[in-house]
């Protein structure tokens, strides 16, 4: 998941796992399980809101209301 401009012209990215804005050049921290691939994003990269996460046996999905859906396959294509 990439940054997105916003109308100012900055780039913003948010942490997938706190919702807190990452500053540029710094690394966001991943919670131990993330890192693991346990655990699903909460908050959406692009916008930092809160995602409807469902989890199954055999992967996730989670929905940002302005950004669509992704996945656990969605993520490992990366």
């Amino acid at each position: 998941m990439g940054a997105v401009s916003t109308v100012t012209g900055m780039n913003e990215r948010y942490n997938p796992f706190t919702g807190s804005l990452v500053e540029a050049d710094l690394d966001a921290p991943v919670p131990a399980a993330a890192a693991l691939g346990l655990e699903p994003p909460r908050y959406c990269e692009q916008c930092g809101r809160r995602m409807i996460v469902q989890v199954s046996p055999d992967g996730w999905w989670a929905k940002c209301s302005r950004h669509g859906v992704i996945d656990a396959k969605s993520l490992e294509r990366r």
